[in-house]
């Protein structure tokens, strides 16, 4: 090699950095109560345990910081990491709530930090009115994601899930109600995360890694010999997934 040419190798960079959008879990918290949130947590990670193996996560205090809440950190991380989760990032949280977060390793998620301004001013203001109920058919809501779902992504809907393009491999789609998938589905796709046993998954061209409806779920060695290349449904028959063409 010659001495320019190393010169030139020397000087290439070797790293570089992009911005990226990624979908992650939020765990809002409404209560301190330590064991009470193991319990409930530990029940959520039961419905789905693939989907949250070794899942990243971000905790949200400002429901607590909002009616005075404290929480131990320390002991919110060690239930989150017990469970198999990785928690990444805190939001919400006070400075001194912050403070702890970041030497335990965890980053704070810029632009929800609760201010000691921001305390006295919450405290000046009414409560809102209660909000009048709404109908079962109003409180559905469903999620449109027009574009692919690339590997790494994970997406999460309060209600039912639609996408318009195909989910690639090592993706992760979950839905409190039905997942619709208009393209090739080749990642994760858990619906009835919330233990709604009449969920299903619609997909154009099933090739996942995993379905899973209200907790029960196949991997990709129980779809062998599955429909394929053809638009099928999945719902669930005496705690059992059925795949069916549509």
């Amino acid at each position: 090699m010659s001495i320019d040419s190393q010169q030139n190798s020397n000087h290439s960079p070797i790293l570089e950095f992009k911005s990226s959008t990624f979908s992650v879990p939020i765990l809002v918290l409404a209560s301190n109560d330590i064991i009470t949130i193991e319990q409930q947590l530990q029940d959520k990670v039961n419905l789905a345990p693939e989907f949250f193996k070794n899942s990243p996560l971000v905790f949200d205090l400002q429901e607590l910081n909002k009616h005075d809440l404290d929480i131990d950190i320390t002991a919110l991380t060690k239930i989150i990491r017990k469970l198999g989760l990785l928690p990444i990032g805190i939001r919400g949280g006070s400075t001194q709530q912050n403070k702890q977060a970041l030497e335990l390793g965890i980053p704070v998620h810029s632009g929800h930090t609760v201010t000691a301004s921001s305390e006295t001013q919450k405290q000046q203001v009414p409560e809102p009115l209660e909000p009048e109920l709404e109908s079962e058919a109003d409180a559905i809501t469903t999620t449109m994601i027009t574009h692919p779902v690339r590997s790494g992504q994970c997406i999460y809907a309060a209600g039912d899930l639609v996408i318009l393009a195909q989910v690639s491999a090592g993706a992760e789609i979950m839905a409190e109600g039905n997942i619709h998938v208009y393209g090739s589905l080749r990642g994760r796709a858990l619906a009835g995360v919330q233990g709604n046993t009449e969920a299903r998954i619609f997909c154009s061209d099933l090739q996942a890694e995993l379905i899973s409806i209200a907790g029960n779920y196949k991997i990709s060695e129980d779809l062998h010999g599955a429909i394929s290349n053809q638009p099928v449904q999945i719902y669930l028959q005496n705690h059992t997934l059925v795949i069916k063409d549509i």
